[in-house]
């Protein structure tokens, strides 16, 4: 190299190193949290009853922003943390039943009773869905925890919409077995009931995310919630559960589709409180100084159905209102504002209102 072109060169490169140095000492720029807002939450896809909305609604309190989607738009959720966990869609009154098989291909319609995969209207039990009374939706799933070992990863009948005691017609009715693809993700083998071979999909975990998702009738991975650093709560209609008496009185829990229930994004450490509202605290009042007497929860159903009121007629609950905690730590007071014909409001479409009390 001859001396002009080797000051050329030692030239360009002292520019990119001190053009790399530039870029390198920009300051990064953090948006700070949203002071608060309110939503009208986008729940009806068109025109059907607002008690049964198509989408499930994720809100980001920090973000001013909401995330709308379609509850029949995905069946299975896995798990991207640490365990090897599969949970049902829940929003859609999913069920699951478990067969003695672990050839997919050898399971038919003359392996069960498809009216054993009824939930819902008294029909139904726990082992059927995803436990609701659990405080952590991957307490007690419906399909067993993968196993590493292949041989022990049994195959399961998946009714993937009902929640009201019914069952689709048998020819839409899935069959699916589960396996690890090693400690990456899953590998999903799937097929109606009716068909006699199997098509598999490989689902990899994905850290920013609490799930990945998957949908049957497409055979494709879909997007469902947000990531999950930007979401807080999450409304919608969901298998849940109820209470009721037997014979002898006693009270048995039974597997029961709600509308307008509220989870908290618990997996990320997202908490709550429940505010009773008297004549020294009011949601307007309400400012950081008071936070230290509140109990924070974990539980994802902290909120759950108890923020409306179904008599006389279906309303907002008038007598609290809640704290959210996000995983930074920014707490949120919340109020509902509407969400039917109790208080002018539209099913389907719940009003809320938020409040940063208390910065992360």
């Amino acid at each position: 190299m001859n001396k002009f072109n080797s000051m050329t060169a030692i030239a360009f490169l002292a520019i990119t190193f001190t053009a790399c140095k530039k870029d390198s000492d920009e300051p990064i720029i953090v948006v700070p949290p949203s002071d608060g807002s309110t939503l009208t939450l986008n729940g009806l896809i068109g025109a059907e009853a607002g008690s049964a909305a198509g989408n499930s609604v994720y809100v980001d309190f920090s973000a001013d922003k909401q995330t709308s989607a379609e509850r029949d738009s995905w069946d299975l959720g896995f798990y991207s943390g640490a365990d090897f966990k599969v949970i049902l869609n829940s929003s859609n009154g999913a069920s699951a039943l478990v067969i003695n098989k672990t050839d997919l291909n050898a399971v038919t319609i003359s392996d069960f009773d498809p009216n054993g995969l009824k939930v819902g209207q008294g029909q139904g039990n726990f082992s059927l869905v995803d436990d609701g009374r659990e405080t952590n939706i991957l307490n007690k799933t419906a399909i067993a925890a993968i196993s590493s070992t292949d041989a022990e990863n049994k195959v399961y009948i998946i009714n993937r919409k009902g929640g009201a005691a019914t069952v689709l017609a048998n020819e839409e009715l899935y069959k699916i077995r589960i396996i690890r693809k090693g400690t990456a993700g899953y590998t999903l083998q799937y097929a109606k009931i009716t068909e006699t071979t199997f098509k598999t999909l490989d689902v990899t975990k994905n850290t920013d995310a609490n799930f990945q998702f998957a949908s049957l009738v497409k055979g494709t991975a879909v997007t469902v919630e947000p990531a999950k650093a930007s979401w807080d709560i999450v409304w919608g209609y969901s298998m849940y559960w109820t209470t009721s008496k037997d014979v002898n009185g006693n009270t048995i829990y039974l597997p029961y589709a709600f509308s307008d229930l509220v989870f908290i994004n618990n997996l990320v450490g997202t908490s709550a409180a429940i505010v009773t509202i008297t004549d020294t605290k009011t949601y307007s009042a309400f400012s950081e100084s008071n936070i230290a007497g509140e109990t924070f929860l974990t539980n994802r159903d902290v909120i759950g159905s108890g923020w409306r009121s179904t008599q006389p007629a279906t309303g907002v609950n008038t007598k609290i209102f809640y704290l959210i905690k996000d995983a930074a730590g920014n707490v949120y007071k919340l109020k509902f504002i509407s969400m039917g014909a109790g208080d002018a409001g539209t099913r389907g479409k719940p009003v809320i209102e938020y409040k940063l009390v208390k910065k992360g």
